[in-house]
C-alpha cells in the first residue's frame, strides 16, 4: 500500500492492514514519504520509505524487491496506489493493483482480492 493519498483517505483504509495481518497476509508499506507515524508503520510487516529498496516508484524493480523482502513473488502481490503511474509500474512488475480512486472501493476490492470478512 501506498500512504500518501492512499492511507490518508480515512480510518478504513488504516484498517485493511490490521485485517489482512490478522488473516495471516504479509504486507508492506511502499512510500515516497520520507517518514510516516510510527502507529502507521507499526501496521505493516515490512516498511519501505523513498528509495531504501533501492529503487523508487513508479519502477517496477521497486515493486520487485519489496516482494522479495515479503518472500513472496509479484504475482502474489496486491498493490493499492493513487497514482497511474505507479500502478502501472506494480502491473508492469507482475503485481495485481488496485488504482485507489475512494476508500468504498479500495476496501470492497481488497476485502474480496484478499478473502477478508466484510
Amino acid at each position: 500500500m501506498d500512504y500518501g493519498g492512499v492511507l490518508t483517505d480515512g480510518p478504513e483504509l488504516l484498517d485493511i492492514p490490521r485485517r489482512a495481518r490478522a488473516a495471516g497476509v504479509r504486507t508492506a508499506l511502499l512510500s515516497d514519504a520520507h517518514q510516516v507515524p510510527d502507529g502507521c508503520a507499526d501496521l505493516f510487516d515490512v516498511v519501505v520509505l523513498g528509495a531504501a529498496a533501492g529503487a523508487r516508484k513508479p519502477d517496477p524493480e521497486a515493486f520487485r524487491r519489496v516482494a522479495a523482502l515479503l518472500e513472496l513473488a509479484p504475482e502474489q502481490c496486491v498493490v493499492v496506489d493513487d497514482l497511474p503511474v505507479n500502478v502501472r509500474g506494480a502491473r508492469a512488475a507482475g503485481a495485481v493493483t488496485i488504482r485507489h480512486e475512494d476508500p468504498g472501493t479500495t476496501v470492497a476490492e481488497l476485502e474480496i482480492l484478499l478473502d477478508l470478512e466484510s
